[in-house]
């Protein structure tokens, strides 16, 4: 499975981006179960999101997602915060 992040927004406007593939990995089914829920819980177009707060795109092999802060479910969080600092 490969799950890549876009982090946009923020108060200085920098990008960011990670990708993480789980393929091989022992923890691949975690990622897989993270992955899903916090797809499920994406929309389709980018939400409005706040002044200076971040948007995020999530795709996971191939399908794309969106959120954006403070709208965040936890597994989004989680799922985030893992691929930015996982991911190359």
């Amino acid at each position: 499975m490969r799950i890549q992040v876009r982090r946009t927004g923020g108060f200085a406007g920098i990008e960011r981006r990670a990708e993480v593939d789980t393929s091989g990995r022992d923890d691949a089914h975690e990622w897989r179960a993270l992955a899903e829920r916090a797809v499920a819980a994406g929309r389709g177009t980018p939400p409005a999101g706040v002044p200076d707060g971040f948007g995020y795109r999530i795709t996971v092999d191939g399908e794309t997602v969106y959120c954006a802060d403070p709208g965040l479910t936890e597994d989004q969080r989680a799922l985030i915060t893992r691929v930015l600092k996982e991911g190359a």
